[in-house]
């Protein structure tokens, strides 16, 4: 199955990988893009950083809460 790379910055970029890895461009693309999804998905979702943003601002908001003249 052919793939071809025409963007000439992408394919410096995939020979560079290639050349430093001494391996073929196309397992070069294939390595870059398995680690892209990796690192994809080991992203919290949003729904999970909006959950951990509002427990620390309720646990902010506890412990200021005990403090003299504060609203």
């Amino acid at each position: 199955m052919p793939f071809h790379i025409k963007n000439p910055e992408t394919d410096a970029l995939a020979r560079k990988v290639a050349q430093i890895k001494k391996i073929g461009l196309t397992e070069a693309v294939h390595l870059a893009l398995e680690h892209e999804l990796e690192r994809e998905r080991a992203k919290p979702s949003l729904a999970d950083v909006a959950a951990e943003f509002c427990r620390e601002l309720k646990n902010r908001s506890s412990a200021g809460s005990g403090r003299a003249g504060h609203l």
